[in-house]
């Protein structure tokens, strides 16, 4: 007798249905799987049949063949489990095969019959409802998860005598949590955007207003920004505050960022949405394959796990050279492609990148009564970030040491996170119209064509600019990354024109720049 059930296979963060085709007949008693299946799938018939056995069923000495369709996509994980039990069970008339036609099936079982928790279940259930299934059997661990999808029912189950149950039609209730999220654009309420109202603000800082100034321009565009200073300026404190004036996840934006979390298995106990966005600061020693994600079975890395939130890298000359340069497709496409013998996985990669470095080794150049290190120890030190990557990050800015005064001010006449990040949602507001009939959101995203839709300069900008281009020796993506920079600025300024003075004051956030032109007239 045949029959069939569906699961789903997970690929980037994007699921297939998968069927589970079930024949039995007569001859030697076997249990066959074929489909082109990973090791861990192949052992599914030995978890199906033993959890069969301890939950009342035994099967009758056949010969069992199963195949997961189609042949030709790639089976890993264990999520394939439920669904192979369903067909056998239908195959063998135990359970009508009718009742099977509508669900898609989701989980692991335990020698026991129990239903263990899988990766994934988001992407599953959102391909499930895309499909037009009525209703979704998975582990009772992800119900919560599941059910962030409306518009499809979803059924936490315990055991495989659960399923049954529910497939003949006994209540079940659907678990429907309260994300908490707010509505398009909004913070969600009582939260600050990324953090707790009563966490960290940008109030907390004493001076330092021109890299205050860096970090709304890149909040407002999604700018990379680069921190250089001597050790104990801020910019750790500064850089764990960027979160604070970024607006609020919309319901797509978060929805998106969860389908990452369940695939990479880090959802939290108890709170199935991310809600706030994502502040990743590896350490140092981070690998590449951490960074952009792999392994046998690909899994996100640390750069999709940043997706739409902050990247933050301090003591960026101190990373890995293989581990900076291969954020540097990212950051142009804004996903990440790893392949494998197997395939071929994307994940979204839209981060703003934030990083923290030490002008040299001891970290107190130029300041000589300080630095002992030599012309060329520095050029090595900043030696260590390539042209190429540099020639990515919009934004540069020196962090000095504060005097006296600044540090002991009283921090009641800064101004709040929640004052900057008004601003910044207005240059977002302009974004958003300015681009609401082409494919991207931000000033950072524009390509050529755009560039010259948008980025019109009049003939005072256009000599400026060519005098900047002509004595930094920018490249070309560099002086696109200078006008884009420019757009943002006078986007919070309100201006429809880019004028002399947001040219000026984008150049002023190129000490990258100049740094690399001193190191050229002292050589």
């Amino acid at each position: 007798m045949f029959s069939k059930a569906y699961g789903a296979a997970v690929t980037g963060i994007e699921a297939s249905v998968v069927r589970a085709e079930a024949d039995v007949s007569d001859g030697l008693p076997a249990f066959e799987m074929v489909g082109y299946l990973a090791s861990e799938v192949r052992e599914t018939r030995e978890r199906v049949r033993i959890a069969l056995k301890n939950s009342g069923w035994r099967l009758p000495p056949k010969k069992i063949t199963v195949n997961l369709s189609p042949a030709d996509l790639r089976k890993e994980g264990t999520a394939y489990d439920l669904a192979v039990a369903a067909a056998v069970l239908a195959a063998f008339g135990m359970i009508p095969g009718t009742l099977l036609q509508s669900v898609l099936f989701a989980g692991e079982l335990s020698l026991n019959g129990t239903v263990n928790p899988v990766r994934g279940i988001l992407p599953i259930v959102c391909e499930a409802k895309r499909q037009g299934f009525l209703l979704c059997l998975i582990p009772e661990a992800n119900a919560a998860e599941g059910a962030l999808v409306s518009g499809i029912e979803v059924a936490g189950i315990r055991t495989l005598r659960e399923m049954i149950s529910i497939l003949k039609g006994e209540d079940y209730r659907a678990v429907r949590p309260d994300t908490g999220l707010a509505p398009e654009g909004g913070a969600a309420p009582g939260l600050s955007p990324g953090k707790k109202s009563d966490a960290l603000d940008f109030a907390d800082i004493n001076g330092q207003q021109a890299a205050k100034r860096a970090a709304e321009i890149a909040a407002a565009g999604m700018h990379n920004l680069l921190l250089v200073g001597p050790p104990g300026t801020g910019k750790t404190m500064l850089a764990s505050r960027i979160p604070t004036i970024l607006p609020g996840l919309n319901p797509e934006e978060s929805l998106e960022i969860t389908k990452i979390y369940s695939v990479a298995g880090r959802l939290k106990e108890g709170k199935p949405m991310i809600t706030d966005r994502p502040f990743l600061s590896p350490h140092h020693t981070i690998t590449a394959a951490a960074m952009a994600g792999g392994g046998k079975r690909p899994l996100p890395g640390i750069i999709s796990l940043a997706h739409k939130g902050v990247l933050f890298l301090d003591e960026l000359p101190e990373f890995r050279r293989e581990a900076l340069e291969l954020l540097r497709q990212p950051m142009e496409e804004n996903q990440v492609t790893i392949a494998r013998l197997h395939g071929i996985c994307r994940y979204p990669a839209d981060f703003l990148l934030l990083a923290a470095m030490n002008p040299c080794p001891c970290g107190y150049y130029p300041d000589r009564t300080r630095c002992g290190c030599t012309l060329r120890q520095v050029t090595k030190y900043l030696g260590r970030i390539s042209g190429p990557l540099l020639d990515r990050i919009d934004l540069s800015v020196e962090m000095p040491q504060p005097d006296y005064r600044e540090l002991t001010a009283d921090i009641s006449g800064n101004e709040s996170s929640a004052a900057i990040r008004e601003r910044v949602e207005s240059a977002r507001r302009i974004q958003a119209e300015r681009f609401r009939n082409d494919a991207i959101r931000f000033n950072s995203q524009m390509n050529a064509g755009l560039l010259a839709k948008y980025c019109s300069l009049g003939q005072k900008e256009k000599e400026l600019a060519e005098r900047a281009f002509t004595r930094f020796g920018l490249s070309m993506r560099a002086y696109h990354r200078l006008l884009k920079t420019a757009r943002t600025i006078a986007d919070l300024d309100g201006s429809e024109e880019i004028r002399i003075r947001h040219i000026s004051e984008a150049l002023c956030f190129r000490v990258m720049d100049e740094a690399r032109l001193r190191e050229e007239e002292n050589c």
